[in-house]
């Protein structure tokens, strides 16, 4: 259906764990703690993920364990952990790479160092483009 969100209902429990996780710890941590807590709560609620999973080569030549996911979840959606003080474009292109390097659609980017969690969808744009309808 045109307009339903990619893994909703995995998002929603997976969102409901990061709220969890920074009311628990607050916001000045860093990246490793947030994933150790959110490791703990992904196991409690049989949730199968891997954490710092190696994306396969991307390319011809680049080496191999150059790209590093901090969580992948049910082989379907890649999560990346910040604490920074703001998201930039260079984290949503971060994402992007690990995306296309994984062959998924989802990614969510994480940034625990505000007040308030921030959580943003990221969608491969190139393999949309790939299933787009042609007009």
């Amino acid at each position: 259906m045109e307009g339903e969100l990619l893994h909703r209902e995995l998002t929603f429990k997976i969102r409901g764990l990061l709220y969890k996780v920074h009311n628990e710890l607050g916001h000045y941590r860093n990246e490793q703690q947030y994933g150790d807590a959110l490791e703990r709560h992904l196991k409690e609620n049989n949730i199968p993920f891997q954490r710092e999973y190696v994306l396969p080569v991307g390319f011809a030549g680049e080496r191999s364990g150059r790209c590093k996911v901090d969580l992948l979840i049910e082989s379907k959606i890649i999560l990346e952990l910040k604490c920074v003080r703001l998201l930039s474009p260079d984290h949503y292109y971060q994402c992007q790479r690990y995306l296309q390097s994984a062959c998924l659609d989802l990614a969510l980017l994480i940034n625990f160092r505000s007040n308030l969690i921030t959580i943003r969808r990221v969608l491969n744009v190139q393999g949309y483009q790939k299933n787009k309808p042609q007009n």
